[in-house]
């Protein structure tokens, strides 16, 4: 009897230590358990608080984006440059050097320039032919670069220079300079400009419109007035499309005068209207000189003017010769120099 109810109580002490070792096991684990989800807390909230960083470091991005977006709706320049300065005295200092006109154009590299502060509404080529012009060309260079900056274009300035001793040909020049500053850049609009003339105004904005410009509606020699009716010579543009559209201009004008003319009655055919800036506007100063040696009067040019209508398609860019002697990438501007295989 004493043997049962020791074994009875040895029994239920074994199960009451076993039970209460049970509790203890489970007791330790459980408790840690919410130590480890407690000191996961802080992991939790650091993570909720970089994800709470990564969603204003979003916002603070899409608020750059946003920026950079409505930068870029607004990255255009305005129709209207707000640097116009309107009619400027000229004045033309006899000591001028290249170096100093470098030095006031800090910006320009390799003849070109481009606003920093928009995106330009045009690409503009400024072609200038030349030969024995290092003076006006000087002049020239130092008021057109300004010039063109405060109207906030892309531009850049062509010298086409004539090497040898061939009568001159302006339009051949041109007509090279076209196909050549195309190499560089799809240009939208080109300015075909003569080295002795210097705009005075710069509200005679140097860009392309759906119509041909001339931009010379007066100058100092001809007291501001326009040199005849229908004059369509000394500063002009046309965009790439258009001059294409008319061949450029014939190749056949050598010495001065009717190379003009002959692109007017082109454009004419073509139904192209000739447009210009007001009187006020379009004023411009020309620089003394004397005829060139080499750019005598065209003797021949009304002859030429009335086969335009019959030789335009096969008298211009699509005909247009000549031998590259070299293009050099000057900081104020690209001279390309050529030699014409024929002349008259």
């Amino acid at each position: 009897m004493s043997f049962n109810v020791t074994f009875h109580l040895s029994y239920r002490f074994r199960l009451l230590l076993l039970f209460t070792l049970c509790l203890t096991v489970v007791g330790w684990a459980t408790s840690n358990y919410f130590v480890g989800a407690i000191q996961d807390i802080p992991k939790a909230k650091e993570l909720m608080a970089n994800f709470n960083k990564g969603i204003v470091w979003g916002k603070k991005g899409t608020v750059t984006d946003e920026a950079s977006v409505k930068k870029a709706d607004l990255d255009n320049c305005p129709s209207v440059s707000p640097y116009l300065k309107g009619q400027t005295k000229l004045v033309f200092k006899p000591d001028l050097t290249l170096e100093e006109v470098r030095a006031e154009n800090p910006k320009v590299h390799r003849g070109r320039y481009h606003p920093e502060e928009c995106r330009a509404v045009q690409r503009v080529a400024i072609l200038i032919p030349h030969r024995h012009r290092e003076k006006h060309l000087l002049y020239l260079l130092e008021h057109l670069h300004p010039f063109l900056q405060r109207q906030q274009l892309d531009y850049g300035i062509y010298i086409i220079h004539q090497a040898g001793n061939k009568k001159f040909n302006r339009a051949k020049l041109l007509n090279v300079g076209y196909l050549e500053a195309l190499k560089d850049e799809n240009w939208d609009c080109f300015i075909f400009h003569d080295v002795d003339l210097v705009p005075e105004n710069d509200w005679n904005i140097y860009r392309c419109e759906d119509q041909p410009k001339h931009l010379v509606v007066g100058r100092n020699s001809t007291g501001y007035r326009l040199r005849y009716s229908g004059y369509f010579g000394g500063v002009t543009a046309l965009s790439r499309e258009q001059f294409f559209k008319v061949n450029g201009f014939s190749n056949n004008y050598w010495g001065w005068g009717g190379e003009d003319d002959d692109l007017r009655l082109r454009v004419e055919l073509h139904r192209m209207k000739i447009i210009r800036p007001l009187p006020e506007v379009g004023k411009y100063t020309m620089i003394f000189h004397k005829r060139d040696q080499g750019n005598e009067v065209n003797i021949e040019r009304m002859k030429l003017l009335h086969q335009v209508s019959r030789v335009w398609r096969t008298d211009g860019l699509t005909s247009c010769d000549y031998k590259l002697l070299s293009v050099d990438y000057n900081p104020l501007y690209i001279n390309i120099t050529v030699d014409f295989l024929s002349s008259p």
